[in-house]
């Protein structure tokens, strides 16, 4: 499916608000509109870090994009270099698997360590792409990305990142599949969290659905502006 401009813009820039608003970042969405489009730094009042984590999106976006338009699967090289342009000026580290354990807040699963990483997640994009690779209905592929996402999660495979970076996948996995991006609202951010701790198939499903389905309506309702303004 081709994407005007237009709806692409929104798209970047909403998947870098929502997304690192639900990780504590401050910045407004006026004014990450203002960073997207316009290279401006947010007021002083915000930190640098902020800003770099929703500037960032645009370089990680934009590699995505040019992988979904070579129809590019999902690949150890493209989850690194995702990370890669998503942690930039952030981490030491970035691009690379952690090299310490971790853990997520609230949690009651220990994440895995820093030696099975490297299998788990390559087990995890083979067994990610044969499940889509082998349904072609919306309700199967929600719930297999539902369940990849938390999979995704509960390895931790980054010493930092790792939220933003499997949100952008599954952006990036639903425009795939899906034909329409996946973005998680900072407004869901307490059932979303709840469902991730409590690895919650069930739950997570309905909030992809939503986001789906709203994502589906405001590309239909941008085309018709398009066309009647183009008319």
């Amino acid at each position: 499916m081709k994407y005007t401009q237009d709806y692409l813009n929104d798209i970047l820039i909403r998947m870098a608000y929502h997304s690192s608003a639900i990780e504590g970042n401050t910045i407004t969405l006026p004014e990450t509109v203002s960073i997207i489009l316009e290279n401006t730094l947010p007021s002083s009042r915000k930190g640098i870090r902020e800003f770099y984590e929703i500037e960032n999106h645009k370089q990680a976006f934009e590699f995505l994009f040019d992988n979904i338009n070579n129809n590019v699967e999902l690949n150890i090289d493209l989850l690194l270099n995702m990370h890669k342009y998503l942690v930039d000026r952030l981490q030491h580290d970035a691009g690379n698997f952690k090299s310490s354990q971790n853990a997520i807040v609230g949690a009651e699963f220990q994440t895995a360590s820093p030696i099975e990483t490297p299998y788990l997640i390559h087990q995890w994009i083979d067994n990610t792409n044969y499940r889509l690779n082998n349904t072609d209905k919306d309700s199967e592929i929600l719930s297999i990305l539902a369940d990849t996402h938390i999979q995704f999660e509960r390895i931790h495979p980054f010493s930092d990142g790792n939220g933003r970076c499997g949100r952008l996948l599954l952006l990036y996995l639903g425009v795939k599949y899906l034909n329409s991006p996946l973005i998680i609202s900072k407004e869901n951010r307490a059932e979303y969290m709840e469902y991730l701790a409590e690895q919650n198939i069930e739950g997570l499903s309905p909030l992809l659905n939503n986001s789906l389905e709203f994502k589906k309506k405001e590309y239909h309702n941008l085309t018709n502006i398009i066309v009647v303004t183009l008319n």
